[in-house]
């Protein structure tokens, strides 16, 4: 169990890793971070959501029940943290980058270490995994971000302005409608769709590297750990507590504690860059998920899994 998860941390870690060493070696124009994080929001993350829910194969899976479970526990902790934030004392740039650390998850692991426990079937629930969680988490996301990013609090026509033109909204929309259509992609677009998908994770995660301020590392240390304790302990007990009540259990019932015991994504920090976020601490908190995933998603498997039987 331990060995797939590892194998699929490591490279994430090693990619923050150089792109902190690329930015400080001053590799690339300070001109080309910007650009980047750009691409991958606008182009290369709406790729690869468009092609992972599009092409999703989900026959004998327990859609409805692992959808449910996925959706009721995200919903549950992001009512948790905004019931919390009064309290937190952080400003609302801030906290939009806790409350991303507290819900969005790494899709690369995800799959990855799905498919290493349960081979095929494994992708398969991954796949209904990123179908219920990632146009979930981004209308969240989104909300929170109209109301506390930078850029001040929107009227309601404003942020539904912001939901239909979010790139990565629109993608997830492309996506399961193709998937519920049967369609999926065009012979010739998907192998497109794919490569660009493939080449968001990379530029991503460099990204998130070169955004890292080392010397705030003392300044993160608090909201690191709320997003931290949200994400690795209420996340899961909230996910437990919903495979109980949908009487969810097996590998599907692992596939929702794995995805729901994920470390943040690198398109946290995109987010938190185009809209309005604090972008320095989202780099932080993204790094140091990366670090603690390693012995936090095994413990919460071997731990909460037994009492979702």
């Amino acid at each position: 169990m331990i060995g797939p998860i590892l194998l699929a941390l490591v490279p994430i870690a090693l990619l923050i890793g150089l792109g902190a060493l690329l930015r400080r070696a001053a590799f690339v124009s300070e001109a080309f971070w910007p650009q980047a994080e750009r691409l991958g929001y606008y182009v290369l993350l709406p790729a690869l959501f468009i092609h992972g829910l599009g092409t999703a194969r989900l026959d004998g899976v327990p859609v409805a029940a692992l959808a449910g479970v996925l959706v009721v526990s995200t919903l549950a902790v992001a009512a948790i943290l905004l019931a919390a934030r009064p309290h937190l004392g952080f400003d609302g740039a801030a906290f939009t980058s806790v409350f991303q650390g507290g819900v969005r998850f790494n899709n690369y692991v995800g799959v990855s270490a799905a498919a290493g426990l349960f081979g095929a079937q494994g992708i398969a629930l991954a796949a209904v995994a990123n179908a219920a969680i990632v146009p979930t988490v981004n209308v969240l996301c989104v909300l929170v971000f109209a109301r506390f990013g930078a850029g001040g609090r929107l009227t309601g026509r404003a942020v539904l302005r912001q939901l239909a033109l979010n790139p990565l909204l629109v993608a997830c929309a492309i996506g399961i409608g193709l998937q519920a259509a049967g369609l999926g992609l065009p012979p010739g677009l998907e192998p497109m769709l794919k490569a660009l998908g493939q080449a968001s994770l990379p530029l991503g995660l460099l990204c998130v590297g070169a955004a890292l301020e080392f010397g705030a590392a003392r300044r993160w240390a608090r909201p690191v750990a709320v997003a931290s304790a949200a994400k690795f302990v209420l996340m899961p007990l909230a996910t437990l507590l919903a495979c109980r009540a949908l009487d969810l259990h097996g590998p599907a019932a692992a596939t929702a504690l794995l995805f729901q015991a994920l470390p943040t994504a690198s398109s946290s920090y995109i987010l938190a860059r185009q809209l309005g976020g604090d972008a320095p601490l989202m780099a932080g908190i993204t790094a140091a998920q990366t670090v603690l995933a390693g012995a936090a998603i095994p413990l919460v498997l071997m731990g909460l899994l037994g009492l979702a039987a």
